[in-house]
C-alpha cells in the first residue's frame, strides 16, 4: 500500500475554510481516512502479506505542520510530531523524502526522523562533505505469508533533485542530489544481491520527464525514466505530481518486463495497492504478475486510534489559527487577482517592500528603489472586512517561503515581466474574453505568474508571449534599462522557482529567513489594521492594443 504527498493532512478539516474539508469532486482528505482504508486492506489481504509505504511530501502543507515548525516547534518542545505519531501508529514500514520536507530545515526535519519507527528513505540525498548517503538509501522487508516461505521486499527511496534549487538555503553545503536513474541503477543491484525478491521504489518524482527549473539539475520527473532505464524493478510508488494514476505500465529497454507504476492523490484523498502474485523459479521467487488500484477516502470514516493520537494537537491549531490578529476596513477577496490589480495582491507586496526598505536603511544599498513581486497563491482567499485572524492570512500565503532581495536592472525587469505575461492566452482584439480560460496558458500555475509593485506597465494580451509589455513606467517616466532596483521576492523564486529569467543570478541584497506569512501577521499585529486606502494601487492591467480588458 503506497501513501503520496500527504502535505500534513491528518483529519479530513481545512484549516483555512475552518470546516469539513470539500472539494467539487467529493473528495475526502487525511491520514484518519488512510488508516481506515489501510485496515481494511490488512483484513482482506492478511496482515503478514502487506506493507504500507509513502513517497514523500509529509510534513509541509497545512496549518498543523506549520504551527508545529513555527509555533510550537518540536526541535524545542521535544513534542512528538503529529504526522509522526499517526505514522507510528499506522505501521508504516518506509517513507521517501519529498522535497517539501527540507521546507523548516534540517534540524526539525532530523527531529522528526528520530521520533519515527521507521526509516525515511533517499538514497539520492547525498552528504556533500562525505559523499555518503544523508539518509537510509534502501530497505529489505521480509513478508511471511502463511503456508508460504518468506519473501524479501526490496524498497528503495528516491527524492527530488529540485530540493538544491526549492530550498537552496536549507541545503547548500550540507546536501546534493543526484540523478534518479543514476542512483536507482547504483542500488537495485545491491537490493537484489542483498537477496531481494520484489524491489518497489518509492519516487518523489512524476512521471512526466519534465522538469520546472531549467538546465543544470537532474530531471525533476524521472518516474518513467527509472522504469525504463533501470533493470530489475517490479514496482514505481509514484509522488510529487499530485496526480491520480491508477495503474500505468512502462516497457524497460534492457528486459522488456513491465513495471508497474500508480501514484495516489494527494493530501491523503486516495491509497494506492499493488498486488503481486509470486511463484517458485529454482528455489527462487519470481514476481509473475503485477497489478494496482486506488481506494478512495470517502467511502470509510476515519479511523478513531489515528484520530483520538491527535486531537489535542488537531484542537489547539484550530483555535491558533482562528485568533484575531487585526481588522481590515473592506473585504480583499483573491478570486480575480490572477488577471487584474488587486489589494489583496497589493497587500502582500506592501509588506515585502516594507520589509525590505527596512532592512537596507543604513546600508550601502538603502538607496535603491525598492520593487516587490507577488504570485496568486490562492483563488479562494478573502481577507474579509472586520476581524482578520492568522487564519484568513495564512490561507491567502499558503507556502512557508521566507524573504529575500536581489538586485535588478530596468532591462531585466522587462524580460521578467514578458516571461511571467506568458501565463496569458493570447486573445485578439474584440474576442470574447472568458476569465477561466484566459490564463494558465501552457500549463503554466498560477504560482508562477509574478505581478510587480513600484513600477506601472500594461500587458497586451493581443500580442505573442515575449511582446507584451508596454507602457513599463517608473515614477512618472519610462524605465530606464541601466537603473538598479532592489526588488522583494521570495526563496523560492529566487533560487530558480519557475525559471523566470535573471533572478537567481541576480546579487542578493537581503536574505531574511523569515516566512513571508509571519511578516503578513506581524504588520496586522503592529499596525491594528488592513487599509487598501494606503496601499492599494492599480499599477497593471491587461489590455489589447491599449484597450483595457476589464473595466
Amino acid at each position: 500500500m503506497g501513501t503520496s504527498d500527504l502535505h500534513g493532512y491528518i483529519e479530513n478539516w481545512d484549516y483555512f475554510k475552518d470546516a469539513e474539508y470539500d472539494d467539487a469532486a467529493g473528495n475526502d482528505v487525511g491520514l484518519a481516512k488512510i488508516s481506515a482504508l489501510a485496515n481494511q486492506v490488512r483484513a482482506d489481504r492478511g496482515e503478514a502479506n502487506t506493507l504500507l509505504i509513502d513517497a514523500g511530501d509529509t510534513i509541509q502543507g497545512t496549518s498543523l505542520t506549520d504551527y508545529f515548525a513555527n509555533v510550537e516547534p518540536i526541535t524545542e518542545t521535544g513534542e512528538i510530531h503529529p504526522m509522526a505519531a499517526a505514522m507510528n501508529a499506522m505501521d508504516y514500514d518506509a517513507a521517501a523524502l519529498g522535497n517539501h520536507e527540507f521546507n523548516y530545515g534540517t534540524d526539525l526535519l532530523a527531529e522528526f526522523e528520530d521520533q519515527l519507527d521507521f526509516p525515511l528513505l533517499a538514497a539520492n540525498a547525498v552528504d556533500e562533505n562525505t559523499g555518503k548517503p544523508a539518509f537510509t538509501p534502501y530497505i529489505i522487508k521480509t513478508v511471511k505469508p502463511k503456508g508460504n516461505k518468506p519473501i524479501k521486499v526490496g524498497i528503495l527511496g528516491l527524492t527530488n533533485p529540485g530540493i538544491a534549487i526549492w530550498d537552496k538555503g536549507n541545503v547548500e553545503g550540507k546536501l546534493r542530489f543526484p540523478d534518479l536513474v543514476e542512483t536507482a541503477a547504483k542500488y537495485v543491484p545491491r537490493m537484489k544481491a542483498a537477496g531481494a525478491d520484489v524491489v518497489v521504489v518509492s519516487a518523489h518524482s512524476g512521471t512526466s520527464g519534465t522538469s520546472s527549473y531549467g538546465d543544470g539539475l537532474p530531471l525533476e520527473n524521472a518516474a518513467t525514466q527509472v522504469a525504463e532505464e533501470v533493470p530489475g524493478i517490479d514496482a514505481i510508488l509514484v509522488g510529487h505530481a499530485h496526480q491520480e494514476i491508477p495503474e500505468h505500465f512502462v516497457t524497460n529497454k534492457t528486459t522488456g518486463e513491465q513495471v508497474l507504476l500508480t501514484e495516489p492523490l494527494n493530501w491523503g484523498m486516495r491509497l494506492s495497492v499493488m498486488d503481486f502474485e509470486l511463484t517458485k523459479v529454482r528455489g527462487k521467487w519470481d514476481v509473475t504478475s503485477a497489478s494496482s488500484s486506488l481506494l478512495n477516502a470517502n467511502t470509510v470514516e476515519p479511523d478513531p486510534v489515528v484520530s483520538g493520537l491527535v486531537r489535542d494537537a488537531h484542537q489547539r491549531v484550530i483555535d491558533y489559527v482562528n485568533t484575531p490578529v487585526g481588522t481590515a476596513t473592506e473585504s480583499m477577496p483573491a478570486a480575480e487577482s490572477r488577471y487584474r490589480d488587486t489589494a489583496v495582491i497589493d497587500f502582500v507586496n506592501e509588506v515585502q517592500a516594507d520589509a525590505v526598505e527596512r532592512a537596507l536603511a543604513g546600508t550601502e544599498n538603502a538607496g535603491l528603489p525598492v520593487l516587490s513581486i507577488a504570485a496568486p497563491f490562492s483563488r479562494t482567499a478573502v481577507i474579509p472586512e472586520g476581524p482578520v485572524t492568522i487564519r484568513d492570512i495564512a490561507g491567502l500565503y499558503v507556502f512557508p517561503n521566507t524573504l529575500y532581495a536581489v538586485d535588478m536592472t530596468g532591462a531585466q525587469i522587462k524580460d521578467y515581466l514578458e516571461y511571467s505575461a506568458k501565463y496569458f492566452v493570447q486573445t485578439a482584439p474584440g474576442a470574447p474574453i472568458d476569465p477561466e480560460t484566459l490564463t494558465n496558458a501552457d500549463g503554466t500555475p498560477d504560482y508562477n505568474y509574478d505581478m510587480f509593485s513600484g513600477i506601472s506597465y500594461d500587458i497586451d494580451i493581443s500580442q505573442p508571449a515575449g511582446q507584451r509589455i508596454t507602457n513599463l513606467m517608473y515614477d512618472g517616466a519610462a524605465l530606464d534599462p541601466a537603473q538598479h532596483f532592489a526588488v522583494a521576492t521570495n526563496n523560492y523564486r529566487q533560487s530558480g522557482g519557475g525559471n523566470f529569467p535573471h533572478i537567481a543570478t541576480a546579487p542578493v541584497l537581503l536574505n531574511q529567513q523569515t516566512e513571508i506569512r509571519q511578516l503578513l501577521i506581524d504588520y496586522v499585529v503592529a499596525n491594528q489594521s488592513i487599509d487598501p486606502s494606503a496601499f492599494a494601487e492599480e499599477n497593471w492591467r491587461l489590455v489589447r492594443a491599449g484597450v483595457p480588458v476589464f473595466g
